[in-house]
């Protein structure tokens, strides 16, 4: 039988096998906890805890501003040492929360479950967004707003992305493979604040254990687990879409404009931690990886860790650093040292020796067309790209560069080693400022 997929993309080493096989390893707590306010898609939290404040763990520190917004939780008992801007992994410094462990690991008092069965509609989304659920699968965008559309655009159709198709990653693949039950258990609730007709779980062939345990788990219910082909980014949202259900989102839409909601695994387990047992979203699983980690692991790890104690729980590094990426080596974020910490969108930490990430030097496009094949958007990387060097942006904002998904295949493929997915970030990003300066 033919696996489902889309047109485009690309075969880059997977590089799954120093993580796949290793059991999620909870990450001891670090001396501090740095917990930035911003770590999702919309406005930042605002703090609400001062300098000598003692906090439990699951306690606000940060409450939501506007709709698309979510609270910032205590990951740890213990004091707060400063309310200040702080390394984050953005690369500039933004406020954050500083929190001194006491050790006790004590829960904030009250907090409980309720069955979802007791609970009407509203309180669930009341529920799920003071726990601060966003998408775990890297975007960061919160929970309750998917799960609030708008009354034209009924949902049919809701996807579960258990992909993962970012080279070495497996946080995903093995909380597939040990948590099977919260993450359908966060399924069915999904589905009731939803109220779709089918629901969709897919998941690579490379990972064919992972296919088994969960089409086991799912036996009984509505879930329907689908293999997919192995291709990059097979993860990435419209590309599920096409794939699964043969719909394509148009150029500047979302998949609610195709009566569809996708939701990331981690982010159906942690939906679950919240309505069953009213924790918040105060950890995340992580891989630490590459070839300049001593001891690679999937970690689950406190938000607020710095990446260092990261990198020492998993042995430290082999020698000089020369490359240190937050999340994958594709769509992953460049940092330039370890003091950044772990936000809700770090779903890893590879580290890489000197020449262990190879990029040549730039050379002249010869236009050889590789970037158009691979580009799973279907633009031109390389007229965007041109037009952004020149300040066109109008032009390339006609190429229809907001459909760029930023993937990095066109980077990737490229023979002349030009950096086109930066240039089309830069060109995004231009267009995005003129149109709020309206």
């Amino acid at each position: 039988m033919r696996l489902k997929s889309f047109p485009g993309g690309l075969h880059p080493p997977d590089n799954k096998q120093f993580t796949a096989h290793k059991a999620i390893v909870d990450c001891p707590l670090p001396a501090e906890l740095v917990i930035p306010l911003s770590q999702h898609i919309g406005a930042p939290a605002d703090a609400c805890v001062k300098v000598g404040d003692l906090v439990a763990k699951g306690e606000v520190v940060g409450q939501a501003r506007g709709f698309v917004s979510v609270p910032v939780h205590a990951s740890t008992s213990g004091a707060v040492v400063a309310v200040e801007p702080r390394p984050h992994p953005a690369g500039k410094p933004l406020p954050a929360v500083v929190i001194k462990p006491d050790g006790e690991d004590r829960w904030i008092d009250g907090l409980a479950g309720i069955p979802a069965e007791e609970q009407d509609d509203e309180s669930l989304r009341d529920r799920i967004r003071a726990a601060g659920i966003v998408g775990l699968g890297g975007a960061t965008f919160p929970t309750h707003v998917k799960l609030t559309p708008p009354g034209d655009k009924p949902i049919d159709t809701l996807i579960l992305n258990g992909v993962e198709c970012e080279p070495y990653l497996t946080a995903d693949h093995r909380l597939m493979l040990e948590n099977p039950e919260r993450i359908v258990d966060g399924i069915t609730i999904l589905q009731r604040l939803l109220g779709v007709r089918r629901t969709l779980l897919g998941i690579e062939a490379n990972k064919p254990d992972a296919i088994a345990v969960m089409t086991k788990a799912c036996a009984g219910t509505s879930i329907e687990v689908v293999a997919l082909a192995v291709k990059y980014p097979q993860g990435a949202e419209k590309q599920l879409i096409l794939a699964l259900i043969g719909k394509e989102v148009p150029s500047g839409g979302l998949p609610m404009d195709v009566g569809v909601v996708v939701q990331n695994v981690g982010t159906a387990a942690a939906v679950a931690d919240a309505v069953r047992h009213g924790r918040p979203l105060v950890e995340r699983i992580a891989t630490v990886s590459g070839p300049a980690i001593a001891n690679p692991q999937n970690l689950r790890v406190r938000i607020g860790t710095p990446l260092s104690h990261l990198v020492a729980v998993c042995g430290g590094a082999k020698g000089e650093l020369a490359k240190i990426i937050m999340g994958g080596p594709m769509m992953g974020s460049a940092q330039l040292g370890l003091e950044a910490p772990v936000t809700r969108g770090t779903s890893g930490l590879l580290l890489f020796g000197p020449g262990q990430f190879p990029r040549a030097p730039e050379g002249p496009c010869i236009r050889c067309g590789r970037c158009v094949r691979a580009c799973p958007a279907h633009i031109l990387p390389t007229a965007i790209a041109a037009c952004a060097r020149l300040d066109r942006f109008d032009e390339a904002e006609g190429f229809d560069a907001m459909d760029c998904i930023e993937c990095g295949c066109c980077t990737y493929t490229c023979p002349a080693a030009i950096p086109l997915v930066q240039a089309i970030r830069q060109a995004k990003a231009a267009i995005l400022a003129k149109r709020r300066k309206g």
